[in-house]
């Protein structure tokens, strides 16, 4: 078991290019200075960005987040988003690259002029990298299901590291997802500091209960895209949905469960903490929210996908 993020179309990536600020480097040569902010000390933001059609998905909620990050952490001489738009763009063309793609959008604070943690020795304006690589969910991930373990480590307070925020400091699911990875499992589900549900490493995760879709309060966990589209769109549906608490006797006797990501979309949950979800199949929740998540992406391709500035 390798996660969630397992994926198929790694061969292709050897000979890809890479935008190091504004710059395309041959992915072995493509590199940041031992003293930029990201690499010293985890300071930065981050963005995945999933293409389709050509399309770079629901491009300005990935922004709005990723602008939103760089302003709470007091960025200085942030890129505009057209300018950035049109380098992600163009790093796509020069990799020749259209479908089953995924991107890693990574800003940091910058270089300093030390490793020291405080803002006002950085002495560059903020590192932007762009990494698109061919990366497909593995048909397996999407169809079968994966398996969660409930960790030790907790999602935390607001006033200690906020997890609403797309950080490169992932000390915690990190711990959380080797946890996992020991336990034999794909992902590790994250309590809150109250003991409810809160999340997984990294997707969302959500339980049909009771014939009510649930998913955390999001107090405890980053405000996800794709978790957002699955909410409007069980609502449409005629799905009652709640954001609210709920506990690990919820999730064990739950008719179905799934997480949610910009990377694999929704995927079944069949099995969390040796105890087998529902009948252990991709249920009728989740293959019509794959259904109409796929539907929702065409529409955006047809729509508002079709603005983006890509020259």
């Amino acid at each position: 078991m390798k996660g969630t993020h397992e994926f198929e179309g790694g061969e292709r990536n050897a000979n890809i290019l890479i935008d190091v600020n504004g710059a395309l480097y041959p992915r072995a040569e493509a590199a940041v200075s031992v003293f930029d902010s990201g690499f010293v000390l985890g300071d930065g933001v981050w963005e995945g960005l999933r293409v389709q059609g050509g399309t770079v998905l629901f491009l300005e909620q990935h922004m709005d987040r990723l602008y939103e990050g760089m302003h709470t952490l007091d960025f200085a001489d942030i890129p505009e988003r057209e300018v950035l738009t049109r380098r992600i763009y163009a790093a796509l063309r020069a990799n020749d690259m259209h479908d089953g793609v995924h991107i890693r959008l990574m800003v940091s604070r910058g270089v300093k002029s030390t490793p020291y943690q405080d803002p006002r020795v950085t002495i560059t304006p903020p590192t932007v990298v762009i990494i698109p690589e061919f990366k497909v969910a593995l048909p397996d991930t999407v169809h079968k299901g994966v398996t969660l373990f409930t960790v030790h480590v907790r999602r935390g307070y607001s006033d200690v590291q906020d997890p609403t925020l797309n950080t490169h400091s992932k000390l915690n699911c990190i711990t959380a997802c080797i946890q996992a990875a020991k336990a034999g499992c794909d992902e590790g589900l994250m309590l809150d500091p109250h003991g409810f549900v809160a999340t997984c490493n990294s997707t969302h995760f959500f339980i049909v209960r009771r014939g009510e879709l649930w998913t955390s309060t999001g107090n405890y966990c980053l405000d996800g895209i794709t978790r957002r589209k699955v909410l409007t769109m069980a609502a449409d549906e005629g799905m009652v949905v709640r954001e609210r608490n709920f506990t690990l006797t919820d999730v064990y006797n739950a008719e179905e469960a799934f997480v949610t990501g910009t990377f694999a979309g929704v995927a079944p949950v069949r099995e969390v903490d040796g105890r087998r979800i529902g009948d252990g199949t991709r249920g009728p929740v989740v293959e019509m929210l794959q259904r109409v998540y796929g539907e929702r992406i065409a529409e955006y391709i047809d729509g508002p996908g079709r603005s983006h500035p890509r020259d």
